[in-house]
């Protein structure tokens, strides 16, 4: 957040974004957010403000049959203020692990790989 004095003395607190340039503090890019850990790419299903949901496909072996199956992983991601017009349901983009942000959300978009077929 960019804090201004004015004439008077009083500090005025700045919160916009200005191009790709925000002042969230939960960003990765702009903000004090460190990512480390994992990191996933996955296709958008879900979208709402702060945060997306992403889903992608794994394989996990059943030792009971010795045999692999599929299996769908859900993620909840904290999508910053600065791309959220970039990224929309349907695309492909990749997460990477931080540190809790809240009971869900554990991962940040780090960037889109791919747009979604819609070509919103």
């Amino acid at each position: 957040m960019e804090k201004k004095k004015t004439t008077e003395g009083k500090i005025e607190k700045k919160s916009e974004v200005v191009g790709n340039v925000c002042d969230d503090r939960n960003c990765h890019i702009h903000g004090n957010l460190k990512t480390r850990g994992r990191v996933f790419e996955g296709e958008v299903i879900r979208k709402f403000h702060k945060r997306i949901t992403i889903e992608f496909e794994r394989m996990t072996y059943v030792r009971k049959y010795e045999r692999y199956k599929k299996s769908k992983t859900k993620i909840h991601a904290r999508l910053p203020v600065c791309m959220e017009d970039e990224i929309h349901i349907g695309d492909l983009i990749k997460v990477q692990e931080c540190r809790p942000l809240s009971k869900i959300i554990h991962f940040v978009v780090i960037e889109k790989i791919k747009s979604g077929e819609n070509g919103k």
